[in-house]
Order: structure tokens, then sequence, then C-alpha cells
């Protein structure tokens, strides 16, 4: 039974890093350069899965792998989030140019 709620725990963890970083990243750092860098994935998901190893430690039914999947997450969520930044500047820059 605790199985089944640190697995539903993990998941739930992953899905909102992902979602939350793909939207900050698409919406807030659409125009700084260092946030569509091809470190910049990396370096979030590294950093999000120190930040969250403190927090899975203290608790007793989930292990160290909720927060390596969190920081893949997040590192995946930046990574499709600066793809989603390129699209809509290619898209524009298209618009703009066949007007």
């Amino acid at each position: 039974m605790f199985g089944l709620l640190a697995l539903a725990a993990s998941v739930a963890v992953a899905m909102i890093g992902y979602t939350q970083a793909r939207a900050f990243v698409r919406e807030r750092l659409r125009y700084v350069d260092l946030a569509q860098s091809s470190f910049a994935p990396v370096i979030a998901g590294l950093g999000a899965a120190m930040l969250a190893s403190p927090i899975v430690a203290l608790l007793p039914f989930i292990g160290g792998g909720t927060a390596l999947g969190f920081g893949i997450s997040v590192g995946m969520g930046v990574l499709n989030g600066q793809r989603d930044v390129r699209r809509a500047l290619t898209a524009a820059a298209r618009q703009r140019r066949w007007g």
C-alpha cells in the first residue's frame, strides 16, 4: 500500500516539476539568452535534484529515486520550454517576412 502511495507521489511531483519548468521558461524566460543555452536543462535538472534530495531524505515513504526523477523532469521541462520559445520566435519571423 505504501509503495503505491510512494509511486503516486513520485509521479505527481515529476509532472508538476515538468509543467512548471516548461511554463516558466516559455513565459518568463523567453528573451533571456542564458535560459536558451544548451546547458540550461542540465543545470536546472541538477539544481532541482539537489534541492529535492534533503526533502526526500526527511520523508519516510519515498526514496532518492523521487529526487532524481524530479530533477530529470525539470530538465526535460526546461528543454521543451526552450523548444517552444524557438518555435514561437521562428513562426513570428516567418509571419513577419511573408506578411
